[in-house]
């Protein structure tokens, strides 16, 4: 089993999440855009307005500033331990870089909700109360005075390999939008953020701080992202490059889900290198159950690209990513494993722009990203092989 919040530093250095690269509109683009819809406007501003009460007082603080350009700095200097001992560090982190991130992965994954939903999944879920606590490993521990309550809605099922606030929040805001669902989440990461995703998720379970001025009607109407019994959420610290096959079949379990690697497996083969990436995607792939998806999002064009050889020949991350899934080499060999990768849809180049009218307590910017989903489907049977389990 990985060992989790208490996981020993190894020699591989570890992947941490990266702030995305400021984007702006063109002029031409930015006229360009589709009007949008007033519920998910108002949908979106509670987003941001989630992370602005949850992070309010570093936001706030007279050092913000300062504290992010000296994790910007030790984050250049690949000096994790410096970007992210301390607490403030990580909040500091998610308040600048992760809201925009939010909105962007919650509109992915409801592009690509026709899929998640097609995926079998249990029918029950449980969650947490106002008093319980985060395990040792990060999940969450009922307190002694709290009940599991088990709904009948369907549960969608995600692990997010890499990163922990955004992708946290902009599942939040998937379930939210799909209605009469609940969902489980597991986040996976190196850093040390089981304290913030404590936070979040009483954040998303708890109704938005109102001002007193409020009326009574808006009082009324009050009310969480969330119900507790939607929402379940752990959270496991480990180097995902380190996990023996026994731990990361532990964390997948048993159901189809979704697995996301949100600006995370370029930091991968930069960091850890191609050799040891390479196997754990074989290994993830053998350990998934069967109709369980991938998401890969990462940085366009060049900026995701890996150094091979000792001529560091560069190679782009999507074409490392199709060569182990989808090379017909990797494909007869998976296929003697009863399973094979099927890419459901890819795009190259995709702008995500805030729209107008959104309000945070500070500047965030646009960002453009590359996306790629594949399923883990049953090999067909060989010649002579009987389909008959």
């Amino acid at each position: 089993m990985a060992r989790k919040q208490t996981t020993k530093k190894s020699s591989q250095p570890k992947k941490a999440p990266q702030p995305p690269r400021p984007s702006s509109p063109s002029p031409s683009s930015s006229t360009s855009s589709p009007p949008i819809d007033p519920q998910l406007l108002l949908h979106q501003q509670r987003i941001l307005t989630l992370f602005s009460d949850a992070f309010n007082p570093v936001l706030s603080s007279d050092d913000f500033s300062a504290r992010l350009q000296s994790i910007k700095q030790a984050l250049f200097n690949r000096d994790f331990g410096a970007a992210f001992g301390a607490e403030e560090n990580l909040q500091a982190y998610a308040a600048r870089w992760s809201p925009t991130r939010a909105l962007c992965y919650s509109s992915i994954f409801q592009g690509i909700a026709q899929y998640m939903n097609a995926a079998p999944s249990s029918s029950s879920s449980s969650a947490a109360s106002d008093d319980d606590e985060l395990n040792a490993n990060g999940s969450i521990k009922p307190s002694p005075s709290s009940t599991k309550t088990t709904t009948t809605t369907p549960t969608t099922r995600m692990l997010c390999i890499g990163g922990c606030a955004a992708e946290q929040i902009a599942f939040a805001s998937h379930i939210h939008q799909q209605q009469h669902s609940s969902g489980t989440l597991s986040l996976l990461d190196a850093g040390p953020w089981g304290s913030v995703t404590q936070l979040l998720q009483k954040h998303i379970t708890s109704p938005p701080t109102l001002s007193k001025y409020a009326s009574a009607a808006a009082k009324a109407a009050n009310a969480p992202l969330l119900q507790q019994d939607q929402l379940e959420t752990s959270f496991t610290q480990a180097d995902v490059l380190s996990l023996e096959r026994s731990a990361l079949q532990a964390i997948v379990g048993t159901e189809p889900l979704t697995v996301t690697m949100l600006f995370t497996l370029n930091e991968l083969y930069t960091n850890g290198g191609i050799g040891k990436t390479t196997h754990f995607l074989k290994l993830l792939g053998e350990v998934l159950p069967h109709d369980s998806l991938l998401l890969v999002v990462d940085s366009p064009g060049s900026y995701s690209e890996a150094a091979v050889g000792k001529e560091k020949k560069r190679y782009p991350m999507q074409w490392l990513l199709d060569h182990t899934l989808l090379d017909p080499r990797a494909a007869a060999a998976q296929s003697r494993g009863d399973y094979e990768w099927e890419k459901l849809e890819s795009h190259d180049s995709v702008w995500f722009r805030l729209p107008e009218g959104l309000h945070y307590p500070i500047q965030l910017e646009n960002m453009r990203y590359q996306m790629h989903l594949y399923q883990k489907k049953r090999a067909p049977p060989t010649k002579g092989q009987s389909t008959v389990e």
